[in-house]
């Protein structure tokens, strides 16, 4: 699933249906996609009890990237998000519904966990187009919807490195005829359990806010089930 500005929206019932598969070297929603089905699915029986996420195969390992913060630090992903349920999106502050929708809703699940889940949570935020968003539009676009969300930036050849070891198609440019553009990206949080660091699950644009809300807490207090 991909955002150009304008993204489809799953419904609650479709989404907690929904298996994403590894195809052509880019995790894509199998329900939306054209092209044939790799094998990798996981069936609906498969789903660990009380999950609600999108399930993912193969799952995703957190990456070893370090980036610049919002502060202008080095911050690698990895590391300093040890010990922690990370969920992780890529995406840019100009997008004009995918990316402010997920965040809203991040925001909102986190303000609605027990606060010692909460605390056991990090969000990052990692752009899509570092040429307009420089550390100080990300943090203050960011904290419109939380100041505790992480932001990050890089080099173009840095963010298109994480985006294929996660997996993701690349973020492009498109002219939006009026002088300036929009960008692609794969429209969906990354959840990485801090009993393994793998990412099972995603939560697309449009995942329903108490089922989000209800994996958060379950992930941060018991990581991944078996993990």
């Amino acid at each position: 699933m991909e955002s150009r500005g304008t993204s489809a929206t799953g419904s609650q019932k479709s989404w907690r249906t929904v298996v994403v598969s590894l195809i052509c070297g880019a995790i894509v929603a199998v329900a939306g996609c054209g092209g044939s089905d790799s094998g990798q699915n996981l069936s609906a029986s498969n789903r660990p009890a009380n999950v609600r996420g999108v399930l993912i195969q193969p799952a995703v390992h957190k990456p070893d990237v370090t980036l610049t913060d919002t502060s202008g630090q080095p911050f690698s992903i990895a590391g300093e998000t040890r010990g922690y349920l990370t969920v992780l999106y890529l995406g840019y502050t100009h997008c004009p519904d995918a990316c402010p929708t997920t965040m809203a809703d991040l925001a909102a699940a986190l303000k609605s966990l027990p606060p010692a889940s909460a605390a056991r949570v990090k969000v990052i935020f990692v752009t899509t187009d570092p040429a307009r968003d420089t550390p100080a539009v990300l943090r203050k676009w960011l904290d419109l919807f939380d100041v505790a969300f992480v932001g990050l930036t890089g080099t173009d050849e840095q963010v298109q490195a994480l985006e294929s070891e996660l997996r993701l198609p690349p973020g492009e440019k498109e002219d939006d005829g009026n002088g300036g553009y929009s960008v692609s990206h794969a429209a969906y949080a990354l959840a990485f359990t801090a009993n393994d660091d793998i990412a099972h699950t995603v939560y697309p644009e449009g995942f329903a806010r108490a089922d989000l809300t209800a994996d958060l807490t379950l992930l941060a207090t018991r990581g991944w089930p078996n993990g």
